[in-house]
């Protein structure tokens, strides 16, 4: 049956009118439908996969830890949500956390204690934040060019100051927000994680902001006519990167406890793959934090299971590439087919 339904007048002999639903199918229908159901489904078939593959999978205390392997990665993935949505990206999210974690060993070597260290590793992520901002959204300039300069140069600091050497001997209060528990086997990292994840889902679909968002993203154009301050949103997006960031920093800093001018290497293709996967659209203009979450669960699954398999870690490299790679490519695919049928 046809979605398209025809209308006349029969006093007046006027033609009759086609009138278009402004959305096809049942609310139920587009919910099982949407990207996010779908994603959903593949996290709970990875978590029975992976329940059977290793015994110690379902563990309280394992499954904790696994989350270690995705919360830090996605306070960066619901900023860079954002960014991309709006049409932009920073690639430079991981040197952030490499600069900002220098900045905080450099500063405990000095005698500084725990607040001292984390305002410190906050603030170099605003200022790196900044610092992209200002490129892209007042100079304006391709913001894929800058962040692959600006990562070279983040992560360049790092290594001159460093060298082969590493920073230690962080104050033992230090190690709460990496290493700390708020109750039972909810990790400090989880809890913030999740506070995240709500602070961004509301911004993101509930704010005139996040509305701004999404009309930036689908016509910017259209966006500056509409008198929306394009500029300065961008310049608000690249700086709560950069925060984001610095927040990473100090938590992984933390977890790990030691800096080295290697830390977080290659995370900005985990944390652009979690937030393309999420279903958050690579061209802008589409995508939410639900999706953003759900990716965040299933990376960290997938990887947590390779682990106790005892695969690789090259080879969970290689799954990121393609994860990344399939995630862009089966929409515009199945795009394409669609228009071939049509």
């Amino acid at each position: 049956m046809s979605d398209i339904t025809a209308h006349s007048n029969p006093t007046s002999g006027t033609p009759a009118k086609r009138v278009i639903p402004d959305r096809l199918g049942t609310p139920f229908s587009r919910i099982l439908s949407s990207w996010e159901v779908l994603l959903f489904g593949v996290a709970v078939l990875i978590f029975i996969f992976n329940s059977f593959a290793s015994p110690y999978f379902l563990n309280a205390y394992n499954l904790s830890d696994a989350t270690f392997n995705f919360t830090e990665k996605a306070m960066i993935a619901f900023a860079m949500a954002l960014l991309v949505i709006a049409g932009e990206i920073d690639l430079s999210v991981a040197a952030i956390i490499s600069l900002a974690s220098t900045a905080m060993g450099a500063a405990a070597q000095a005698g500084i204690d725990t607040p001292g260290l984390v305002a410190i590793g906050i603030l170099v992520g605003l200022v790196c934040g900044a610092f992209n901002g200002v490129l892209v959204a007042v100079l304006r300039l391709p913001s894929i060019v800058v962040t692959i300069g600006t990562m070279s140069l983040f992560r360049g600091i790092s290594y001159i100051v460093l060298g082969d050497q590493a920073y230690g001997k962080y104050p033992e209060s230090f190690a709460y927000f990496g290493q700390g528990y708020v109750a039972w086997v909810f990790s400090f990292e989880f809890a913030l994680f999740v506070a995240l994840a709500i602070v961004f889902g509301i911004v993101l679909h509930k704010t005139n902001f996040g509305r701004q968002i999404f009309v930036i993203g689908n016509n910017e154009f259209a966006a500056r006519f509409s008198g929306i301050p394009v500029e300065r949103i961008k310049f608000t997006l690249f700086l709560l990167t950069g925060l984001m960031s610095g927040i990473a920093a100090v938590c992984l800093t933390s977890r790990l406890g030691s800096t080295r001018p290697s830390i977080a290497q290659g995370w900005e293709l985990e944390v652009v793959t979690m937030v393309v996967l999420g279903g958050v659209s690579i061209l802008g203009g589409a995508g939410t934090i639900v999706g953003v979450v759900i990716a965040a669960f299933v990376m960290g699954l997938v990887t947590f299971g390779l682990g106790l398999l005892n695969v690789p870690g090259i080879v969970m490299s290689i799954f990121v590439g393609l994860l990344l790679i399939l995630t862009i490519a089966v929409p515009i695919v199945a795009r394409r087919l669609k228009g071939i049928r049509k």
